[in-house]
């Protein structure tokens, strides 16, 4: 028998007929699955004893010049929400406040930076030490003999 066709209603386009059996779909949240797997974090390296001492001094001489509004380029890390890891973040702007209390400093736009998760300091601040020592001696990366 050959296929009924109405004279009064359209036939409906196959990508709504399709869309009719969406809501059954077996496997709701699959795509969402596989995105969240593909999204790849990196691990926390913690920073080594004298990395810590360079970013130390630099927020030191930050918290020194904090009237200035110096500004800072500031790379730490934040943590995934939904899987172990996370992703390290460069953010730079002028420094407007040390919150102690919370750890963190915070800059002129509003962002915070924790500094238990901070792994460096950058800036021209920091570029040229007082009294015309070299950047290495300033940061502490050479001893004296």
């Amino acid at each position: 028998m050959p296929h009924h066709v109405s004279p009064r209603r359209r036939a409906m386009p196959d990508s709504e007929r399709a869309a009719q059996f969406l809501p059954y779909a077996a496997l709701t949240g699959y795509e969402d699955a596989v995105r969240e797997e593909e999204r790849l974090t990196e691990e926390w390296a913690r920073p080594g004893e004298t990395d810590c001492e360079i970013v130390n001094r630099r927020l030191g001489l930050l918290l020194e010049r904090i009237r200035e509004r110096p500004e800072a380029a500031f790379v730490y890390f934040v943590p995934d929400e939904k899987k172990s890891g996370g992703a390290y973040v460069t953010v730079a702007g002028r420094v407007r406040r040390f919150r102690e209390s919370e750890g963190e400093m915070e800059l002129e736009d509003g962002t915070r930076i924790p500094l238990k998760r901070l792994c460096a300091v950058e800036g021209e601040l920091f570029a040229k030490s007082p009294k015309g020592t070299d950047r290495a001696r300033f940061d502490g990366l050479t001893t004296q003999t």
